[in-house]
This record gives structure tokens, sequence and C-alpha cells, in this order.
């Protein structure tokens, strides 16, 4: 085919695509179902100008848009790894890990059951084999969610629904095309009814297969990408190779789910990549895979609705009875997860609730497109599938994608309206009414300034201020109609402001590196956890949301695990240097919000309400500078490595801005700027470069700060720091209960705890100890400790504690002083005893029967 006509081709396929969105706009429909539609014309068109005797000048061009080579592989490896690695790119992974049971229930679960449903109901109805029939299941269970996304983003729908939405979505995908692959090997094989342990055996190797080649070439491409730190566009030409060679290498060489490889290996690199590339290098390569897959997926519909025609030439009366079929069952069984199974797991405190018109949204937005047409295509294009296998299904998979384009796409906004989604929710009408009164008081001052700075006509600026003082005058009316909102929702809607304030903040202080790429994931994901905890349950939710912040995650104690019972020390040191980083961010962050309180929210919301807010946000920079401080009494010269390590960075950042603005104003050439930026940037690679955490040595420089030991020499305090276990507490967690055995005793590193025995209570510090007495009169605990405060203790066995007695004649006196508190009277000799001797602590009951009165 003439190179000239397929380029002409092409080239106009890119601007229908451009006209597209703005045509979907006008119209109000989905983008996929207007690029479905102009795809099948097209096609129709093609196929009437060959047929018509009205015309042959456009004969060549009809020849080759109908000859174009279109197969399922170019779909396949072309445009399905494009659309699905964007889609892991552009994925919030760590507000994604809070979701992962309403995802996964929605995307693999449905997709079984969506599969099952369809493959058993055409079993019954048709006289195709089993296989066949699941294969059509897999197939259509496909779905491409973009169009509800995109109207719910448009709408004041909760990010969350839509996350989900989207965590189906590129799950949902990976799942069917794998259970395609697998039902597609037992029609090519003839096998008729396939059983369910051959397609259990096979469908695990598929899923490890492919995630471990994502894995691992996600990370070699990471590796290689680090190398070459300096040269922006040789990283991003590394990251368009990386998902086309996983899924090459799955699908060709290990014969695992490509489709697999290339997810695993866009959330891979999601994860990894922010850490090890500048800043601006990702946010370009993100942007730059935006507009990869937004035109693989416009050419993937267009190309493919071109097929449409093709795929239903041969359809009889019979197959239409069948598509129906299908219809019916794949919208039941998608129903039956979203009424039955969702509000199961929402009661079960599994998911979050999704409120019944957004189900039905769901349901009715769960459009099929250009992923099924191009499945349905490869059963076509297979020589070893049957021929009579093969027409029914192209024809039942065509048939369900148009039905859903046609019949759920054009009518999907209606249904939206109707469930009365597409309003505002009362508390953000009321919102929106005095933020435009707000607004409208400001920009009239900035007016009434901009119209004296230049002189304009009075006659002019009169009509022109009274035109506008009617709209202001108007918009502060309905701003006072909507003052009887409850102080409950003022503080609610206040705090869902200021959590969006500080998430713009994060975004400027991360363009600015002042806040590296690394913690910019972590520190965002919290500000949304802080927006979305304040709009479903006001103060409590962001207050659930700070603590959480703050809080040792499962993560974080699984590390501590593998340090204490296999020495594994490098994740928790990683996830201590991260705490420390994130603490020192969020506090960057904080200290900047008491300013747009006053200077914005208390425009809005009044005095009392800003004040409130003041409060709770001096709560949260207390809860956080007491995390800093705990972190800074175990680490204390690691604490100062990293702050000297922000203050280099903004130092940094500064002079590049000093750089910029005299290049700017003229006062230095090209050449002499580019010599300053370069020697900068190796400058900053080195102070992007966080210091090593070792968590043995900085145990013994926190062991040695103990006044309890300070009489030990250097080589008892690395014993002692050998035999500490360090355990982290949340604020609230109990540490012994009372009535248990007495096993251990307790040094407080960090934090703060309380004792609570006989109705009386006592709070403990920094360098204090608890869990001795127990153990000194050889009887259950009957004391009560939980920590009030993030708390780190040390723990101390019997054994060593008893040996320590012995050696330490500040420790002595510490137990007997902290026995006088409850009124127990003890000797120092009868402390100092040989724990191996079998009458040991016999004259420790004695003395403790002596009790003062």
């Amino acid at each position: 085919m003439d190179i000239v006509l397929i380029t002409t081709i092409i080239a106009c396929f890119f601007v229908v695509i451009g006209a597209a969105e703005p045509l979907a706009a006008r119209v109000r429909l989905p983008y996929s179902v207007i690029l479905a539609v102009i795809g099948v014309l097209i096609g129709m068109g093609a196929t009437f100008l060959l047929r018509t005797e009205l015309t042959d000048a456009l004969n060549p061009m009809a020849e080759a848009i109908l000859g174009l080579p279109i197969r399922s592989n170019v779909f396949l490896y072309v445009f399905l790894p494009t659309l699905l690695f964007q889609a892991t790119l552009g994925m919030n992974l760590r507000r994604m890990v809070d979701d992962w049971v309403p995802i996964m229930v929605m995307a693999v679960v449905a997709v079984v059951v969506a599969t099952l449903s369809v493959g058993y109901a055409l079993s019954w109805v048709s006289s195709l084999p089993l296989a066949a029939c699941l294969l059509v299941g897999a197939i259509v269970s496909t779905t491409d969610p973009s169009a509800v996304v995109s109207i719910f983003r448009s709408m004041s729908a909760p990010r969350r629904l839509a996350r989900i939405i989207e965590g189906e979505s590129l799950l949902n995908d990976a799942a069917a095309i794998a259970l395609f692959g697998l039902f597609m090997g037992f029609v090519m094989l003839g096998m008729p009814d396939p059983s369910l342990t051959d397609a259990l055996t096979q469908f695990p190797v598929l899923i490890a297969g492919g995630a471990l080649t994502g894995w691992l070439a996600a990370r070699i491409a990471v590796w290689i990408m680090a190398m070459f730190s300096n040269h922006e566009l040789a990283q991003i030409t590394i990251s368009v190779a990386l998902p086309y060679l996983a899924y090459i290498v799955a699908e060709q060489s290990i014969g695992a789910s490509g489709v697999i490889a290339v997810v695993v290996a866009g959330l891979t690199l999601n994860l990894t990549a922010p850490g090890r590339l500048p800043p601006q290098a990702w946010t370009n390569l993100r942007e730059l895979w935006d507009v990869l897959a937004h035109w693989a997926g416009a050419l993937i519909f267009i190309l493919a609705a071109l097929l449409i025609p093709r795929l239903l030439e041969e359809a009889r009366v019979e197959d239409f009875a069948l598509v129906a079929v299908v219809i019916l069952a794949a919208i039941m069984a998608r129903a039956l997860i979203l009424f039955g199974l969702l509000p199961l797991l929402t009661k079960l405190r599994m998911s979050p609730a999704v409120d019944r018109p957004y189900r039905v949204a769901i349901l009715w937005g769960g459009l099929r497109g250009a992923v099924t047409l191009a499945l349905a295509l490869a059963v076509t294009e297979s020589f070893r599938v049957p021929d009579g296998i093969q027409r029914v299904v192209g024809i039942l998979a065509t048939g369900f994608t148009l039905f859903t384009l046609i019949v759920q796409g054009t009518t999907l906004r209606w249904i939206i309206g109707r469930l009365g989604l597409d309003r505002l929710a009362p508390l953000d009408e009321a919102l929106s009414r005095q933020v435009v009164a707000v607004a409208l008081q400001t920009v009239r001052e900035d007016v009434a300034r901009t119209t004296e700075n230049y002189d304009l006509s009075h006659d002019i600026v009169r009509s022109e201020a009274k035109r506008f003082g009617e709209r202001l005058d108007d918009a502060v009316k309905m701003a006072e109609e909507g003052a009887d909102i409850l102080d409950r929702d003022r503080i609610a809607l206040g705090l869902i402001v200021l959590a969006g304030h500080e998430r713009d903040t994060i975004l400027v202080r991360v363009r600015e590196r002042t806040i590296s790429a690394r913690m910019a994931e972590k520190v965002i994901s919290d500000a949304d956890r802080l927006i979305e905890g304040a709009r479903t349950q006001g103060r409590n939710g962001y207050q659930r949301a700070a603590r959480r912040s703050v809080a040792y995650g499962k993560t974080f104690r699984t590390a501590v695990a593998l340090n204490s019972r296999f020495s594994i020390s490098a994740p928790l040191a990683q996830m201590t240097a991260d705490r420390f980083e994130l603490f020192l961010s969020q506090r960057l962050i904080l200290r900047d919000l008491d300013g747009f309180i006053d200077g914005r929210i208390r425009r809005i919301h009044g005095r009392r309400v800003a004040e409130l807010l003041h409060e709770l946000l001096s709560r949260r920079i207390e809860m956080v500078e007491t995390a800093l401080e705990g972190l800074r009494l175990q680490y204390p010269g690691y604490a100062e490595e990293l702050e000297r390590r922000f203050i280099r960075r903004t130092a940094l950042r500064l002079e590049e801005r000093e750089y910029v603005m005299m290049r700017e104003d003229g006062l230095i050439g090209a050449e002499v700027y580019t010599a300053l930026m370069q020697d900068l940037i190796a400058r900053r690679a080195a102070a992007e470069n966080r210091p090593r955490l070792d968590i043995a040595l900085q145990r013994t420089a926190l062991v040695r700060q103990f006044p309890l030991f300070a009489e030990f020499d250097e080589g008892a305090l690395k014993l002692l720091g050998r035999a500490l276990e360090a355990r982290y507490i949340n604020a609230g967690e109990v540490i012994i209960r009372k009535d248990s055995a007495a096993k251990s005793v307790f040094f407080i590193a960090s934090g703060a705890v309380e004792l609570e025995t006989a109705g009386q209570t006592w709070r403990l510090g920094r360098g204090e100890m608890f869990g001795q007495m127990a153990i000194l009169m050889k009887r259950s605990v009957r004391t009560e400790a939980h920590a009030i405060a993030p708390t780190t203790v040390l723990v101390l066995d019997e054994d060593r504690f008893r040996r320590m007695l012995n050696r330490s004649k500040a420790l002595r006196e510490a137990v007997l002083a902290s026995a006088r508190k409850r009124g127990i009277e003890w000797s120092e000799d009868a402390l100092r005893q040989d724990p191996a001797d079998p009458q040991a602590g016999a004259a420790t009951d004695k003395a403790a029967k002596r009790r003062s009165n």
C-alpha cells in the first residue's frame, strides 16, 4: 500500500480525534461513544464508496481504509500495553491500597462472576461448547468505565468512588484478558468442557509469571534510568520501551500473561521511580504517557469500530437472541456484585459505603469498547478456532459492544440526571454561594484599583461598577439565604478547604524541591485522606486521618518484626528514615496554613469556625512535633543530618531562582547560565542522596543517653544495645494488660505512658521504666499500661534485667525510688541477688510485704 496514502489516512484520523472531544462535550455524550460512532460511519462510508457507481474518484481512499492492516496483534501488542501502562502511572497507589477490597471485588470477582454467568447462560440456550461460551463471557467482561468516571469527575462525586472505578478498570482488563487467554487455549485444543481443576491450575501460573516478569523488568528499567540521572530524554525513552518489552517477554518467552506483566511493571515504576528520578523528569514522563494513551485510546476505538460492519456481515436472526442473552446475563452478574456483595462488604467494614444512586450509575456505565472488539477479532483471526465458533463469538461480542455504546452510552447522562447525581449537595451549594460572594468582594476591590491606575472614563467606570454591584448584591443575598448552615457543617467545609489548600501547597513545595519526590506521594496521600475524612465524617474524620498520618502502620510493624526476629534491619531503617522526612515535610507545610485560615476561611465561615480550625491545626502540629521529637531522641545524630540536608536543598532552590532571574534580566548570557546550572545540578544530586540510618549504631547511642545506664562502660553499652528490643506503640494502645504474666521490663525511649492500678494512675515519660515491680515481686501484673502518645519503648527480658540489677547501682536506686512511690519499702541488698539462686527473690518477697502506712 502506498505510504503516502497511509500517512494521509492516519493524519486524517488524528484530525478526527482532535475534533471528537469538543464534539462529545457539545452533544453531551461520552467521548468513547463518539469515537465508536465515527469509526462505524467511516467503515460504512468506505464500503458504500466501493460499491456505488456514483463516483470512482474516492475509491483508492476507500480501499486504503478497508485494507488497513488491522489485526488483533496490533491492538494487543501496540495499543493495549500503552493504555494499561499509562493507567498505572496515573494511579495514587497509596490511596488504592486503602480500598483494595472493593477494587478487587469489582475487578477480579466481578470478572469471574460475569464470565461464568454469561458462559453458562449461553451454554443452556445455544449449541456452542462450554469452552466457547466461557470464552465469550471472558471477552465481554472487559469494561471501559471512562464514561462514568469522566462524568463523576465533572460533578461532586466522592473522589474515593472514582478511584475505586479506575482501579476496577485496570485490574478488570488484566483479569478478563488472562481468562480470555486461558479459555482460548481450551477452544484451540478442542476441549468442549474444560474442568475447573484445569482452569484453577493454569490461571495462577499466568498471573504469577506475568507479575514476576513485570516486576523484574521495571526494577531493571529504574536501575538504568537512575544511571542516566542527568539525561531526562534518555530516562523517558527507557520508560517507553518498558511496557512493550515486559508484554512480549511474558507472552512469548515464558507463556505468562503479558497484561499482568505490564500492569505490575507500571505499578512498580510508579512506586520506585519518584524517589530515583528528578521531579521534573517524573512529571514530564507522566505527561508524555498521558498523550500516548490519549492517542492510543482514540485510535483503538476508531480502528476497532471500522471492523464492526465486517464482524456483523454474517449475522442471522437467531444470533440477536443470543446477543440478548449475553446482555441480560452480563447486566445481572454486574448487578449481583453491586447490589449484593458490595453492601455485604460495607456491613463487614471492608469497603466504603457506596450509595444506591452511584451503584446504579456504575451498573449502567459499564460500557464495553475497543478491548472487547480486539479480543473478538483475535478469535475470528485464529485458524485453530473452528469456523462456526469464530462467527458466533465475533457477532456476540460485537453486538454486545454496540448495545453498551449506543443504548447505555447515549442514556448514561440522562440516567445520572434522573438519579440526581448531577446536582451539588446542599452543603456544597451553600459553600459555592458563599465563595462567590467573597470572591466578588475581592474582585470589586481589585477592579477599583485597576480603574484608578489606568485613569478610565468616569461614565464607563460608573456604569460598569453599577452593573457589577448588582451582581455582588445578588451574590451576597444568596449567601445570606444559606446562613442557616449548622456549625458542624461549616467546620466540615472549612476542613475540606483547608486540606485542599494543604494539598496545593505540597505540590508547590515538590516543584520547588523543598519536599523530595520520594515523599511527595506520601504527603499528598495524607492530604487526600484528610479531605475525604472531612467530607464523609466531618471533624472526627479529619482528626482520624491526622492521627493515622503519624501512627505506626502495619507495614512498619512488619519491618520491626523482621529486625527483631531475623536481624533484617534494612526495611526498618528505610521506613524510619521515611518517617523522619515525612514529619519534617509535614511540619513545613502545617506552619503555613494559619495565614490561609485567617485570610480566606474566616471571610467565608466566620470567626468562630476559624478559631476552631486554628485549634484543630494546632493539635496536628503538636502531634507532628511530638512524633518528630521522639525520633530525634531515638536517633539524635541522624535528625541533625536530615535537617542539614533540608537546609542545603532549600539553599540550592534559592540559588537556582537567582540564576534564572539574572538570565531573564540579561545580566548573564546563555553560556554562563548553562555552566552555573550544570554545577548546581551536580551539587543538587549530591544533596538528594539521603544519609543512611544505622539502626544498631543509633540504638547504642540512645541507650547511652539513659541516666540509668550512665555507669556502664562502652562494651557493656553495646551488649545492652543489642539485647534491648525496640517496640513502637500507637497512642491508646495497651502495652501491658492487667493480670498477665510478668516477663519483661520496659524503658521509655520517647513518648509517654500511663499506668493504672487500684484506681490510681501514674504518667511516665522518657527515661523512666515500668514492669519491674511484678518481676521482682514474682506475681502477675497488677497494673495496666497504655501509651498516651506515639511511644517507643526498649524491652529487656527478666534474666537480663536481674543481672543488670546486680551490676548497676543507678538502676537499683531507680527501682527503689519507684517502689517507694507505691508505698513499698525495699532494701538495696534485697535487690542484689543471684538470679541463678533458687532462693533468689525470697528477701524481695519478704520486703514487699512490709508496706508503709
